[in-house]
């Protein structure tokens, strides 16, 4: 392991000889993931975007693109952009960038099942600020806002998500 990986852990994350406390899916982790499941993938992801609400926070990174009011990320099986983003109007299942919380105010994209998706694989684990300590997301990692940002300023575009 490299310290510039980002290792998810039962207890912890690990990044660049730091220790971060984390929440992950409600399912735990899994080794085979399906939509729904609420479970945290394991395996060797890499970052391959980053997404950050302008109208709240700076960019972390120069990479980094803004979400805007009509963002969204398809979680529909049946759509033919399944596991991407996409604009409103879009007339599949789909989750809103664009939050009213601020759970979304920056997201780090993984590469899990994208670009091209198999569907039912299970859409989107992003790495993005949690609800609460100790409070489960739907698969993805979640961390304190302040720790969020100090990973998003450091990380890149290929890094390595490792989940134990």
């Amino acid at each position: 392991m490299s310290p510039f990986d980002l290792v998810v852990t039962p207890t912890h994350v690990r990044f660049m000889g730091r220790k971060f406390p984390r929440t992950i899916g409600r399912g735990g982790f899994a080794d085979h993931k399906v939509e729904g499941d609420g479970a945290t993938p394991r395996g060797v992801h890499r970052v391959v975007g980053m997404m950050y609400r302008p109208d709240r926070i700076a960019p972390p990174q120069a990479w980094a693109a803004p979400i805007l009011p009509r963002d969204l990320w398809s979680d529909d099986v049946a759509d033919p952009d399944y596991n991407l983003q996409v604009r409103a109007p879009h007339p599949y299942s789909h989750e809103a960038l664009c939050r009213s919380d601020p759970m979304y105010d920056l997201v780090i994209v993984t590469d899990w099942n994208w670009p091209v998706a198999t569907a039912g694989r299970g859409s989107a684990i992003f790495i993005h600020a949690w609800r609460g300590k100790g409070r489960p997301t739907a698969g993805c990692v979640a961390f304190r806002p302040d720790h969020l940002a100090w990973i998003a300023a450091r990380i890149s575009i290929g890094s390595r998500v490792v989940i134990a």
